[in-house]
């Protein structure tokens, strides 16, 4: 619940610093004196936009940046927030959450949970589910079909229910997805069949061999200089082996020659050995040469062959802009399995349809669970809005909630529509089309209640509920507010009506004062005495009488 708020330069109010207790609380003050405003500032604590025109400037501002502050201090010890603040990385303190919002002149934002810097959608997730704050625009939710769905949901308690639908829902819509993306690449496939056959053929029939394009190049490169090669190896071929001058006898006969005296000069005896080594390597090089030139001849339609195959490589590598052999050849596997993709299509859409239906097939029994609970849940909260609503001043009310079926969406598949007739003989409508303001107020104020107690948020605010109800329906949407107050929880009421206001355990006031500064707008906790003098002005106006103070005496002592 609200512990404390503190708001420092922020439209009209300088500095408030006011404690907040739990139970039910009302807030009172005339029109105009500042009541919005201070409910304006706790929006902002609940992540709603920022304006810099709402910080307040001092007079004779001389430009400077001025900062606004919004504090608030809740006590979380009641319920389960540890999870979130865990999930999210922040601090938590149960007994004292601290959320603070700081906007300056120039139109920084900033926000902080437990003096940790946090983004603006972290704190309004967090805000959603500390404070609801029920102004008269919030009436308007009952045209919106996801708000009484909401409410049979909540009354259901069917989260794991939704939960597993939830799960199945997905499936469905992904398994959906991928049939319109196979059906859609299907298509275009089927528009490019044949020219993908085209490459495909035109590769194949190429009968591409890795490795070819090289070989091919060194070959020709042979070919061409054929001439240059026979007549070096030729060269080669007489000096090694030509006649008696050649090398390979020039170094047997120095051999030998070193050989012959090794008896009498031993050292040559070495010399001679490596000659014998170096002879038979020569010995060997030279039948290598002898026998490529035999090898060696031109042949023009081999070169002929070579230089037309090389031209419709590199035609096909031009025209699907590769560079190699290989890459012809993985993309001649792409388009063929490009082309198998295609001629598979068939089976695999057949496969991804019949899953599409097993999903949706199991998506509607999970939608079906979710309907069950939630025509349960229907009966109980038209019993339960029967029961509030006749002492609310409408005896012959009479409320459905009917729940028919719907295409199925995120949410399951049903359409959930609150039917209310306040009269005898006037057909059941939709509630929001038939209501009047005041009617409309008492089946919001009802729903609260019937939801507040299921979804444990801590602290409510309602904002002037109670226009266009007086006297004896006003004090029984008192009595209901108190009641949803009870068992720690905290419901804050700002009215202009005194039967609400005598029934809250606590009365703040807020009040607007002209000062030579400008205009100031305050908000104060009232004494007894002071409450006594508030509820009288609220009966009488400005000219108190004293039974008016009596009238306020006695309401207050009948309430408390």
């Amino acid at each position: 619940m609200l512990k404390h708020l503190y708001i420092k330069n922020f439209t009209l109010i300088d500095q408030l610093d006011i404690d907040f207790h739990p139970g039910f609380s009302v807030i009172t003050g005339e029109t105009g004196a500042g009541k919005s405003i201070i409910l304006g500032a706790i929006g902002l604590l609940l992540g709603n936009r920022a304006d810099s025109k709402l910080v307040k400037r001092p007079q004779g501002d001389d430009g400077r940046t001025v900062k606004c502050t919004i504090e608030a201090h809740f006590d979380l010890s009641r319920y389960d927030f540890a999870p979130f603040f865990e999930e999210n990385d922040l601090d938590f303190d149960p007994d004292d959450t601290i959320i603070r919002r700081e906007l300056t002149s120039t139109g920084k934002s900033r926000s902080f949970i437990n003096d940790m810097p946090v983004s603006q959608q972290l704190m309004r997730q967090l805000g959603e589910q500390l404070i609801d704050i029920h102004s008269q625009h919030q009436n308007l939710l009952l045209q919106k079909d996801d708000f009484q769905l909401n409410v049979v949901d909540i009354i259901a308690d069917n989260g794991q229910d939704r939960a597993a639908f939830s799960e199945a829902f997905t499936r469905y819509r992904e398994a959906e997805q991928r049939l319109r993306s196979l059906e859609k690449q299907i298509e275009a496939s089927e528009q490019n069949r044949d020219f993908l056959q085209f490459q495909y053929n035109e590769l194949s029939a190429a009968q591409l061999v890795e490795g070819e394009q090289e070989q091919l190049e060194q070959e020709g490169e042979t070919l061409n200089h054929a001439g240059d090669i026979k007549t070096a190896i030729y060269t080669a071929d007489n000096l090694l082996s030509g006649d008696d001058r050649g090398a390979v006898m020039q170094v047997r006969m120095a051999a030998q020659q070193l050989q012959a005296i090794a008896s009498v000069y031993p050292k040559t005896q070495e010399l001679a050995n490596r000659l014998d080594s170096v002879h038979i390597e020569l010995d060997d090089i030279a039948h290598e040469v002898a026998a490529d030139m035999e090898s060696i001849d031109f042949d023009p339609s081999r070169q002929d062959a070579i230089i037309a195959r090389l031209d419709q490589i590199y035609s096909l590598q031009q025209k699907y802009r590769v560079n190699t052999v290989a890459e012809l050849l993985q993309l001649q596997a792409s388009i063929q399995q490009q082309l198998e993709s295609i001629e598979n299509a068939d089976g695999d859409l057949a496969l991804l349809r019949q899953e599409v239906a097993e999903q949706e097939k199991l998506c509607r029994e999970k939608a079906q669970q979710l309907t069950l609970s939630r025509t349960a849940s229907a009966r109980k909260v038209e019993a339960e809005m029967h029961a509030r609503l006749v002492p609310l001043g409408i005896p012959n009310v009479r409320f459905e909630v009917e729940v028919k079926p719907a295409p199925l969406s995120a949410s399951g598949a049903d359409h959930v529509v609150f039917l209310f007739s306040a009269n005898r003989g006037t057909p059941l409508q939709p509630v929001s089309q038939v209501a009047s303001g005041g009617e409309i107020a008492r089946v919001m104020l009802s729903l609260k209640a019937m939801i507040s107690g299921t979804i444990k948020l801590p602290t409510i605010i309602f904002d002037e509920i109670d226009t266009g109800v007086s006297g004896k329906i006003a004090e029984k949407m008192a009595m209901i507010m108190e009641e949803m107050g009870a068992g720690g929880r905290q419901v804050i009421s700002i009215t202009h009506l005194p039967q609400i206001a005598s029934r809250g355990l606590h009365h703040y006031k807020v009040e607007k004062t002209d000062t030579p500064e400008g205009t100031e707008s305050h908000m104060r906790q009232l004494s007894a005495d002071e409450r006594v003098g508030e509820i009288a002005m609220m009966l009488s106006g400005e000219n108190v009488t004293e039974a008016a103070l009596e009238n306020a005496r006695a309401l207050l002592r009948h309430t408390h």
